[in-house]
């Protein structure tokens, strides 16, 4: 099983940046992809960015301002959020997707982290 640690949320007014990083931990299986995924008030959970051994991924309306990033080695995802807009007020949730070795796949959540962005 693995288990992921959140950090990096908080208050930041418009304009401002915020960086999101997730952390698994855990044995039994690798890691197949990693991002960031949120669920603003009465919205559906939603794809931020995510990143897999051969490709990455933003939504529209995060490319351009958002940068995600994988330490392997780490087994770490940072998400660096630049140019925030209050429309961007979500819990965040770190998403993991891993396959054991016997070769099944599952998915993790975290257990989200608050980004509000006011002024």
């Amino acid at each position: 099983q693995v288990q992921l640690v959140e950090s990096g949320g908080g208050l930041v007014q418009p304009g401002g940046s915020l960086t999101l990083s997730c952390a698994a931990s855990g044995s039994g299986f690798s890691i197949t992809s990693m991002g960031w995924y949120r669920q603003g008030l009465g919205q559906q959970r939603r794809l931020v960015a995510s990143v897999s051994d051969d490709s990455t991924e933003y939504t529209d309306s995060a490319e351009g301002r958002f940068t995600i990033s994988r330490d392997n080695a780490k087994n770490t995802v940072t998400l660096q959020m630049n140019s925030l807009k209050p429309e961007d007020t979500a819990v965040y949730y770190c998403h993991v997707r891993i396959r054991e070795w016997g070769g099944r796949r599952y998915d993790f959540w975290g257990q989200g982290t608050q980004v509000t962005v006011s002024s």
